[in-house]
């Protein structure tokens, strides 16, 4: 844990909406601290103690959270959020169900999918044009937990157990540039930079990147993993220069530090 999950206070509580890869590593981590936790998922069927189901359907919600004066982390990973999805609203019900619970706060895992495409240097304080369907449901989800004093975290690729980026890439066409770089991140820096933030949720930004400080391009990165994994080299679509780079240093400021390579 590295210490991030040590609070000042001794009655540590969490609500984690969507306790899947990345959620319910939380959870687990959260539970060895000494934290009462609360991880939803769709199902009323649970196979760990601290899950409970949170589901919206037709407007209607179901849902077996009652942990009070707790911090949310809302970890529904990005493909929720395609359109046939009810995330937008699901993120409203949560918002509602933690203000009548008292939260102390709430947290969203948001993407740095929310910055533009195009070449660049991207900071927390970067403009969005939100030009494409992925963009606008990310900021207006971010808009959503920022109304209501949360705090965004903006995730980049994750890396982690079970998600070898190797194993996913291997033989594929990638439809992007060899030399544009990677902003990747593993999953327990992910976790270290939550627990800072919830440590410190009174003090600092409300926006956080969180990205690995290593941009190798992604021909040398995938090189590298397809290497590891004995996977065939995926190909792209061209070799023109490129650099989209999101910067994930801000959130140092909390004594945060990066210590897992992606």
């Amino acid at each position: 844990m590295k210490g991030y999950a040590k609070m000042e206070t001794k009655a540590n509580k969490l609500v984690v909406l969507g306790a899947g890869w990345l959620g319910h590593t939380l959870c687990v981590q959260a539970e060895q601290a000494g934290w009462s936790v609360q991880g939803t998922h769709r199902s009323d069927e649970h196979s760990d103690d601290f899950q409970r189901q949170f589901v919206l359907t037709n407007g209607e919600l179901k849902h077996q959270v009652d942990l009070r004066d707790a911090y949310w982390v809302c970890a529904i990973p990005p493909r929720s959020r395609h359109s046939e999805s009810n995330y937008s609203e699901t993120l409203t019900a949560a918002l509602n169900l933690a203000k009548q619970l008292n939260s102390k706060g709430f947290i969203l895992c948001s993407s740095t999918g929310v910055y533009d495409q195009e070449p660049g240097i991207y900071t927390e304080s970067s403009d969005i044009s939100c030009t494409n369907e992925r963009q606008i449901k990310l900021f207006d989800a971010e808009e959503q937990v920022l109304e209501q004093d949360g705090k965004v975290l903006r995730l980049a690729g994750l890396v982690g157990p079970n998600r070898e980026p190797g194993r996913f890439v291997a033989g594929k066409e990638l439809n992007t540039s060899s030399q544009q770089v990677v902003n990747m991140v593993h999953q327990q820096d992910v976790i270290n930079a939550i627990f800072a933030v919830m440590n410190n949720f009174n003090a600092g930004q409300n926006i956080y990147n969180v990205v690995n400080p290593s941009h190798p391009t992604k021909a040398n990165y995938y090189a590298q993993k397809c290497e590891e994994h004995g996977g065939e080299m995926p190909t792209f679509t061209s070799d023109d220069s490129a650099e989209r780079k999101v910067l994930g240093s801000a959130i140092e400021a909390l004594g945060f530090s990066y210590q897992h390579t992606i």
